[in-house]
């Protein structure tokens, strides 16, 4: 892996953690993702499940972690399965992980090659009383392929009489309150991207191409340990940054446009998520400044909401508040448009209709449970947008914040440029 080792101890605890909340005699199963095929021989790089790399730390293809641990047999507490690899798998694909090596990440004592599982399981499933399953249950999964955890759920299945719990639910919770360590990851991959991002105030002028500053990100990324883009990047200049979930690219950017990106980097699997609205030719025009302020003043507003106690539905009503004052100010909305507008149709939407916020961690939208009020410890964005269509540009803006245990958050990107006299001077410095 392109990242610094994760000490162990973040493992051990987090593991410590969750079956701390299993019912007794319970044994609870994570499996790896599958490597997913193109076409012909290509593969999409690996991507490790974020659930066994949370609880475990391996960061492997072809891996199962058991965690059983009101087992009599001291060895079945916790397991890692492991491909067993060989000089031929060596010579192809590179060093795979040996027992050691992945018992040193995780703090895991027991760890048997994958051709032993099938054994194992049948000597576990005798004994326990209830099987924890690892189904996604995130409220915005759509997922439409059946998984390798998928698979192994139907194999569970055939041996009948198992009575099924979810793991989920508890990790819904745990994995949305970040450890010490975990901060600490996420904060290095905010540094990557502020790295990417002052590259780019300086790369960025009239007839450079969306691609062009996708690939200076890229560079910046990679070169400081980044294996890739948290999510893929939007780049979106003129009239494309009306476009939420704008991606291709491909435009060539103009004199007098703006430039909407939303990137960030990942490290060591945790994502940051950052996003920046810039002039092309390095000097926002009156119309664009008035939108860009009313924007950071939301987003500074929007973020002191951001406190323990308080309701995921209380923030979003509360934000919009803040939005309708800052379009009133800047005559995008009057006061008839407040007179006429109703609970579900809010006059804000016109210009600003995404969620203002979102959790992230190991997933840039993470896992969270949206009736539990906020708490220390949680990682949140903080992004709001006004989009106007009419005018052919929209400006959003977003950083990665903190919760604490009073007092306003924590601002993971706050030395990252967002002043409009900051990111004007960098740009023609």
């Amino acid at each position: 892996m392109k990242y610094d080792p994760i000490t162990n101890s973040l493992f051990i605890k987090n593991r410590q953690n969750f079956t701390n909340k299993l019912d007794k005699n319970s044994v609870a199963f994570f499996n790896s993702n599958d490597i997913y095929p193109i076409s012909a021989d290509s593969v999409l790089p690996f991507e490790q499940h974020r659930d066994i790399f949370y609880l475990s730390g391996i960061d492997q293809e072809e891996s199962v972690l058991v965690l059983y641990p009101d087992s009599i047999n001291p060895d079945y507490r916790e397991i890692i399965f492991l491909k067993e690899t060989n000089e031929h798998i060596i010579h192809w694909e590179g060093e795979k992980l040996t027992k050691s090596e992945a018992s040193k990440i995780s703090g895991i004592k027991s760890i048997y090659w994958l051709g032993e599982f099938d054994k194992i399981l049948n000597d576990i499933l005798k004994e326990v009383d209830h099987v924890y399953i690892n189904t996604n249950e995130h409220y915005r999964q759509k997922v439409e392929t059946q998984t390798r955890e998928d698979r192994f759920i139907e194999k569970l299945k055939k041996f009948g009489g198992l009575n099924f719990k979810k793991s989920n639910p508890i990790l819904q919770y745990q994995r949305s309150v970040k450890d010490e360590i975990e901060l600490a990851l996420i904060k290095q991959a905010c540094e990557i991207t502020k790295k990417g991002f002052e590259k780019v105030l300086r790369f960025v002028k009239p007839g450079v191409w969306e691609y062009e500053i996708e690939a200076e990100f890229s560079h910046e990324f990679l070169k400081n340990r980044s294996k890739r883009f948290a999510y893929t990047p939007i780049i979106a200049s003129g009239k494309n940054s009306n476009y939420l979930h704008y991606i291709k690219n491909n435009k060539q950017c103009q004199n007098g446009e703006i430039i909407l990106m939303d990137v960030g980097a990942e490290y060591a699997n945790y994502s940051s998520d950052m996003t920046r609205t810039i002039p092309v030719n390095g000097r926002f025009s009156e119309r664009q400044k008035v939108v860009y302020n009313a924007v950071l003043n939301v987003k500074n507003e929007a973020t002191k909401l951001l406190r323990p106690g308080i309701l995921w539905k209380d923030y979003h009503l509360e934000v919009g508040k803040i939005m309708t004052s800052e379009l009133l100010k800047i005559k995008l909305l009057d006061k008839s448009d407040i007179q006429n507008q109703t609970d579900k149709n809010p006059a804000y939407k016109k210009y600003f209709s995404h969620g203002t916020s979102h959790h992230i961690g190991l997933d840039t939208h993470d896992y969270c449970d949206l009736e539990i009020p906020f708490e220390r410890n949680n990682v949140l964005t903080v992004e709001p947008g006004i989009y106007i269509m009419d005018e052919g540009f929209g400006i959003r803006l977003e950083d990665d914040v903190v919760i604490n245990s009073s007092g306003d958050p924590t601002n993971l990107m706050g030395n990252i440029p967002i002043e409009v006299d900051e990111v004007e001077t960098i740009m023609n410095s």
